[in-house]
């Protein structure tokens, strides 16, 4: 994943990027496929490395985000 190479965040927020994917990750349909858990935890990522911390908001933009990807 680009641009995060050197990104770190506190324990906190990893918690919060967990709970964020977790709950976005539930909302999909079976079967989930791993392409989307990782388009979902990179956004989650991306958004978080900018300051984002509201798990509510990780978790829409990263469905958002999702449902604009190109399909493939």
């Amino acid at each position: 994943m680009k641009n995060l190479s050197n990104a770190a965040f506190s324990p906190e927020v990893i918690e919060l990027m967990t709970a964020a994917l977790e709950a976005a990750v539930a909302t999909l349909p079976e079967p989930v496929h791993s392409s989307h858990v990782n388009a979902l935890a990179e956004s989650i990522l991306r958004t978080a490395g900018t300051g984002e911390r509201d798990p509510v908001a990780l978790q829409r933009i990263a469905l958002m985000e999702l449902q604009l990807a190109p399909r493939q």
